[in-house]
């Protein structure tokens, strides 16, 4: 083992091995490129996993983070913040939501959703109802409250005893839903595309008549748009492709442009059940966190990013399925805007290493789909280098099998 490698090993050692990391450290970024410790540069596909919307040091947002830090860090949310309000100003003015509670990640965003429906159910109309039902192959977070949410056993392996309170079904079955539904039944959460799932879009049908269905019986609506908001999608939230207006929506990754932050964004008739006392998060809606987030909002919003998304998604998916056809090894491509994924009939995890040999960062979505995730101003350039780099790596594939 050469001298470098033994001393990342050494300092591996210092971290609980809770991720399955790739042999490379990455310690500079610029728009859609990385490159690691050894200068190797890479185009990045991944944004980090659908964080980096608008690249990697986005100028704007460099610069409203450099002034706030000039200015203050921290203070209590005792005190007002006016960032945190000009940050939720702008999330309700462009969105159907009314109210925004911070968080620091995607995972306590989905907590604070599933508190907020919760005791709305129970302090405000006061009918006792907790149950949340949500849906196979979905993923929601990793404390203990979301990962019951999720609907993949995989993450729940070893942390019994779970919350109680939620119910698991297939997924685009209206019919299971009804079937779910009692008494006890507080909201309904999903993923309008299930991204760690393997890349399914829900079908506009189940998404309008779930919405219609939750109304008429009093049910709370909750979209996680952790990776399908700010744009990701070809529109700055998922939902706006179905017609619906949820009662609680959650963002996170490209909310913050790799900051870390997160936000519920709730209806006003929620507003009561989270009076003083009732939720909290020290680090949430920091002056710095939420100058990143009016920054990025801005920049999305202002540049119309989210319909250089669309375009930029459909010139992708329709490459890939140009190029990939009749490729025995490649079962079918989709997705919707900027995350894609390309189903393969074997695992690909292999076809992973060999991108990032050939200077290309992309991820799997299950272990027979590649996900593909550029920030929202990738270039048609750069679209064509990944195409032709996949496609040769899946034809070298589909001539072994």
């Amino acid at each position: 083992m050469s001298e470098t490698k033994t001393a990342a090993a050494d300092a591996a050692q210092s971290l609980l091995p809770t991720y399955g990391r790739f042999p490379i450290a990455l310690v500079k970024g610029e728009g859609s490129w990385l490159w690691d410790d050894q200068g190797k540069q890479y185009l990045d596909f991944m944004s980090g996993i659908a964080v980096t919307n608008l690249g990697h040091a986005p100028r704007k947002v460099k610069e409203a983070l450099v002034k706030q830090l000039d200015e203050l860090w921290h203070v209590s949310n005792l005190f007002r913040i006016p960032n945190q309000e000009d940050a939720a100003r702008l999330l309700t003015e462009n969105s159907c939501g009314d109210a925004v509670f911070f968080s620091n990640s995607g995972a306590e965003a989905n907590e604070a959703a599933i508190k907020l429906a919760r005791r709305y159910q129970q302090k405000v109309l006061n009918n006792g109802r907790y149950e949340i039902i949500t849906f196979e192959q979905s993923f929601h977070g990793r404390t203990l409250a979301t990962l019951t949410a999720t609907g993949q056993e995989k993450v729940k392996e070893g942390f019994a005893p779970l919350p109680e309170g939620f119910k698991y079904i297939p997924y685009n079955d209206i019919e299971a839903v009804k079937a779910a539904i009692s008494d006890k039944t507080a909201a309904v959460m999903l993923e309008l595309i299930q991204a760690e799932g393997g890349i399914f879009p829900a079908d506009q049908k189940f998404v309008q008549e779930l919405a219609q269905l939750c109304e008429s019986k009093g049910i709370l609506l909750i979209v996680d748009e952790i990776q399908t908001g700010m744009g990701r999608t070809g529109k700055l939230f998922s939902y706006e492709h179905y017609g619906i207006e949820p009662d609680i929506f959650t963002l996170a990754k490209g909310l913050g442009s790799g900051f870390p932050v997160g936000a519920a964004v709730a209806k006003e008739k929620l507003r009561e059940a989270f009076g003083p006392g009732s939720h909290g998060s020290t680090f949430g809606g920091t002056p710095i966190a939420t100058a990143v987030v009016k920054a990025t909002i801005e920049e999305i919003v202002g540049d119309q990013l989210p319909q250089r998304a669309a375009e930029a998604g459909s010139y992708l998916i329709s490459e890939l399925r140009a190029k990939l056809e009749g490729n025995p090894f490649v079962k079918d491509v989709r997705g919707l805007g900027l995350i894609v994924g390309i189903e393969c009939a074997a695992p690909v995890a292999s076809i992973i290493t060999d991108a990032q040999e050939r200077g290309l960062l992309v991820i799997t979505a299950g272990p027979n789909v590649i996900r593909l995730l550029p920030n929202l101003l990738v270039t048609t350039e750069e679209i064509d280098s990944a195409v032709k780099t996949l496609t040769e790596l899946l034809s070298n594939k589909a001539s072994s099998i």
